[in-house]
């Protein structure tokens, strides 16, 4: 069966994201090498120490849009890999149900933890794969909320409040400035920390202008960061068109069938630094 294509010209997972467990998540993920949450995890543990050691707080608050069924938090709070995680789940028997997958998912974690001085927040539009990453126990607590559309709830906003570090792996160009917006914002005084990877078809800057009105100061960094590979000649297409309207070189990257990311780093400037430094 063709893979849809969504209005930005990307592959539409929709899909997956309802399913009561993630077994057809990675199943298809797997299928197209997968592997920016890999590429990703050792310069999120970076920033994730260096904010410890700024802010002096020994458990930070890791809020993670997008975050579908826990996969960065699985990474991050464990010894294992996206591959092991992919195998992990298809080595679940058939009629395995939900509560089994459930079972599994937490003894694993039990047995594979390296570090729980991280607190995993967890927001995401798919409610089914939130509740799912929420009831392995990969995260700590969640958000179901489309923050394009609408402002968080009290409750919502409180649990946002708590955030120290924002990242994302692949929601920005579907998640924009409204967004990161409303999430820098919902701590009256606390500016979050943040970490995206954002796909090179998409444009950073509305968000970097809008996070710079807040205090923030963003930075690029060097290098890109594979994703996945295309999943079909219509997205190849589609998205190589789109980077070469922007002025975007695929060469060596793109062209050759995978869709790259780039990381742009924002932390507030010192006026706006969080409320947990010490003010003597």
């Amino acid at each position: 069966m063709p893979v849809p294509l969504d209005t930005t010209g990307k592959a539409s997972f929709d899909d997956i994201y309802d399913r009561p467990d993630p077994r057809a998540y990675y199943a298809r993920m797997s299928s197209l090498g997968y592997r920016i949450p890999e590429l990703a995890k050792p310069i999120l543990q970076q920033q994730i120490r260096e904010y410890r050691a700024s802010a002096r707080t020994e458990t930070p608050t890791v809020l993670d849009i997008g975050c579908s069924y826990g996969v960065n938090a699985a990474l991050l709070r464990s010894d294992t890999t996206i591959d092991e995680l992919a195998e992990h789940y298809a080595a679940a028997a058939d009629d395995a149900d939900r509560a089994e997958l459930i079972r599994r998912d937490r003894a694993l974690l039990a047995a594979r933890t390296t570090s729980d001085h991280i607190r995993f927040l967890g927001m995401d539009a798919a409610g089914p794969a939130l509740d799912y990453g929420y009831e392995a126990g990969f995260l700590h607590d969640v958000v179901h909320a489309d923050l394009e559309s609408s402002e968080p709830s009290d409750e919502q906003r409180a649990l946002l409040a708590t955030a120290d570090l924002v990242v994302s792996t692949g929601c920005i160009g579907y998640v924009t400035e409204k967004t990161l917006t409303r999430v820098a914002t919902a701590h009256p005084r606390k500016r979050p920390w943040m970490a995206h990877f954002v796909l090179r078809m998409f444009d950073f800057d509305p968000i970097e202008a809008e996070l710079a009105a807040l205090g923030y100061r963003t930075e690029r960094a060097p290098g890109l960061y594979a994703q996945r590979r295309f999943a079909s000649e219509a997205e190849r297409a589609r998205v190589l068109n789109t980077l070469s309207a922007t002025g975007v070189d695929t060469t060596g990257r793109e062209d050759q069938g995978w869709l790259y990311a780039t990381l742009y780093v924002s932390r507030p400037l010192p006026r706006h630094h969080t409320d947990t430094e010490d003010p003597h």
